[in-house]
């Protein structure tokens, strides 16, 4: 059996940074600086599924604000 085919019973925290980027980290282990909880926690797969359904856009929250400040700029309300 490979490494890899072994089941895995670890829970993991579903965290976010300051961009808005999500990740998953082992619930053992102290949460990195920068990275918080988001409140959901479980099995690898029930968190990244959890991931894919929330973060729907990928860019840095500081990149989605620069370009609506751009937006803004050019298409005045």
């Amino acid at each position: 059996m490979a490494w890899n085919d072994e089941e895995d019973t670890t829970t993991y925290h579903v965290v976010m940074n300051h961009e808005e980027q999500y990740s998953i980290w082992p619930e053992y282990k102290e949460i990195p600086g920068g990275w918080r909880s988001v409140g959901k926690s479980g099995k690898k797969d029930d968190c990244l599924a959890y991931i894919e359904e929330v973060w729907t856009d990928m860019r840095p929250l500081s990149l989605r604000k620069q370009m609506a400040e751009t937006k803004s700029q050019i298409n005045p309300q």
